[in-house]
């Protein structure tokens, strides 16, 4: 049964009309979910497609003190979507308009519900694409890439959502009307609000529109695949990689644990002795690829490597990344469930986290498979256990938390794009100071001063 009034619940029918709102809660039980495999049901739902909409709904919540959830597709893994006060889902998935693109300006303006593949099909037409390129782009949303500052490949060369958004428009916890940012790409004027807002997890005020920083598409790529004997080989390649001029545009790796994965699962031909393998991509004006492919490959080489291909057509480079994209899917069919850690550690730590990551596996007993974003240092750590097994659910949890100690310990940091949400909050003050800690609750409390936004979330509850 709805814990929400029948007066609430008539005003908020009468905001959206009647059948932009979920009550039922069969058909609100699909929205308390997201990739995090967690589950908590909220009283109802609503549809808006205006930033009006947005306003009043959110000041019909401030006024009821009804804790609200805003949310795209729901393809978050750290549970920033779920509704852990139940109240009330604001679905912003039918504000998916594509307002304008600007290719003078290098600007495209969108709401949040547009696609991270509808924005990039509509940069393309234009000659550009968006920097930000999540494994998920087909199905999550801008206002999910906004609310986690996403990031993926591309991050590497051309930096995740924050560094490629000029300005949003959004509503806070009082529903008041705010818009952050400028229009052109450069400006300087007073506090940065808008990066602020990106990645705070819907936590501070609910976006209704961003002006999209665009990149130029380049005239060329050319793609590489490298393996080495050892994991230790391979990160001593990024780190010469990522010395010299030439930055890719991608640099993905891959453990020993995801290579075994990779033969396996998807037939995948790789040297005898692969005990790790790097994904290269670098773009740029044609004429300049040669020599850049020729940096690169140079860097590439050194001790355990055992191969380099080049690919040297479209259908080549396909096969090239067979590999890397095989991997996620192959991973669900290894052990019934998976913690997925975003963590990041500076690149010259790299072979230090692998390695330490190899002791913990062996220390509670749960194998661990890493890959990721090698380039800047963002390792995808995925503990497979059974919680069939008593003793892998009773260690998979401390072996999250000895992840975490050994992250901060070689200095990175707990997320570099799947954000917070539920899944990490327990354990943000091992990374922040509680000076800085204690500022973040304050400005939270300045943009929603009753609480009402998606509570809960990224901060641990106070004792």
């Amino acid at each position: 049964m709805s814990n929400l009034s029948p007066e609430f619940m008539q005003t908020l029918r009468s905001l959206v009309g009647t059948p932009n709102v979920l009550s039922d809660p069969a058909d609100c039980w699909v929205y308390g979910y997201d990739n995090s495999r967690k589950h908590n049901s909220p009283d109802a739902v609503a549809f808006a497609v205006t930033h009006a909409e947005v306003a009043d709904i959110v000041r019909l919540c401030r006024d009821h003190r009804v804790p609200l959830t805003a949310r795209g597709r729901g393809t978050g893994t750290s549970g920033a979507s779920i509704p852990l006060g139940a109240g009330l889902v604001l679905s912003l998935e039918r504000m998916n308009k594509i307002v304008s693109t600007d290719a003078t300006n290098r600007a495209m303006t969108v709401e949040p519900g547009a696609t991270n593949q509808a924005v990039q099909e509509a940069a393309r037409a234009s000659g550009f694409f968006w920097p930000p390129d999540p494994t998920s782009a087909a199905f999550c949303t801008v206002g999910g890439n906004l609310a986690l500052n996403a990031g993926g490949p591309r991050t590497v060369k051309y930096g995740a959502t924050r560094e490629n958004v000029l300005g949003l428009r959004a509503v806070t916890g009082l529903g008041e009307e705010i818009r952050t940012g400028t229009y052109t790409t450069k400006g300087s004027i007073a506090y940065d609000l808008t990066r602020l807002l990106i990645g705070s997890e819907g936590t501070l005020a609910i976006i209704t529109e961003a002006v999209l920083r665009l990149t130029p598409l380049p005239e060329a790529r050319r793609t590489l695949q490298a393996t080495y004997a050892q994991v230790r080989d391979a990160a001593a390649a990024v780190a010469r990689v990522m010395t010299q001029p030439t930055t890719p545009c991608a640099l993905e790796m891959m453990d020993s644990g995801a290579v075994d994965i990779i033969r396996r699962q998807s037939g995948v031909p790789l040297p005898p002795g692969t005990g790790a393998l790097l994904m290269i991509e670098i773009d740029g004006p044609e004429a300049a690829l040669d020599s850049m492919l020729q940096a690169v490959a140079g860097a590439l080489g050194g001790t355990g490597l055992l191969e380099i291909k080049v690919a040297h057509s479209a259908e080549e480079v396909k096969e090239l990344w067979t590999a890397r994209k095989a991997l996620s899917p192959a991973l669900r069919t290894i052990a019934p469930n998976k913690l997925n850690e975003d963590v990041v550690v500076p690149v010259s730590k790299i072979a230090d986290l692998i390695d330490g990551l190899g002791d913990i596996s062996s220390r509670y007993g749960i194998p661990v498979v890493n890959f990721g974003h090698a380039g800047n240092g963002n390792i995808h750590v995925n503990l497979l256990y059974d919680s069939q097994d008593s003793q892998q659910e009773k260690n998979a949890r401390p072996a999250v938390s000895a992840v975490f100690d050994l992250v901060l310990a070689l200095g990175g940091t707990l997320s570099g794009e799947h954000g917070i949400g539920r899944e990490k909050r327990d354990y943000i003050d091992r990374a922040i100071d509680p000076v800085t800690l204690g500022l973040m609750r304050r400005i939270k409390e300045q943009f929603d001063p009753h609480g009402i936004l998606n509570p809960g979330k990224i901060f641990p509850p106070q004792q």
